[in-house]
């Protein structure tokens, strides 16, 4: 796993239920708004509709470094999404693109909030790092021919 991913992780690991939360409410404010070429232009960006809030994703590659830039985009109104995407955006995004392939599928059960948040979000949660997984395979596809 990623360093700073598994960072998260640990943290998430070391404190009870509630504050889990709490830690999710937090990074959910670091979660970074989309570049401004980005303003007004969420249609070009993918939803991922297994979220219960909207949320949207677009992943920027820099073929060069052979890295991964994610962009993620959701309101104010959805700390739980905004708290996942930021743990994504932390933990994957600006590595390269064989580390983000490698990162375990089941983050979001290795943070420990089964008991803390619904079934549903915790499949929004799946789906948001599936989503960022298929299209790094596909441009990774794409780009060796």
């Amino acid at each position: 796993m990623p360093a700073a991913l598994d960072e998260i992780v640990e943290e998430f690991r070391a404190v009870g239920d509630r504050d889990k939360l709490e830690l999710l409410l937090e990074l959910s404010r670091e979660l970074p708004e989309p570049p401004s070429s980005y303003a007004d232009r969420l249609d070009e960006m993918e939803q991922v509709v297994e979220c219960q809030t909207p949320l949207f994703l677009a992943v920027e590659f820099d073929d060069a470094a052979g890295t991964a830039d994610l962009i993620f985009a959701a309101p104010p109104e959805a700390p739980t999404t905004r708290g996942f995407a930021s743990i994504l955006h932390q933990g994957l995004s600006g590595l390269r693109c064989e580390e983000i392939l490698a990162a375990p599928d089941d983050i979001a059960d290795r943070l420990g909030l089964k008991r803390a948040i619904t079934p549903l979000r915790m499949r929004g949660m799946s789906a948001m790092l599936a989503r960022v997984k298929a299209n790094v395979r596909r441009h990774t596809h794409s780009v060796s021919g």
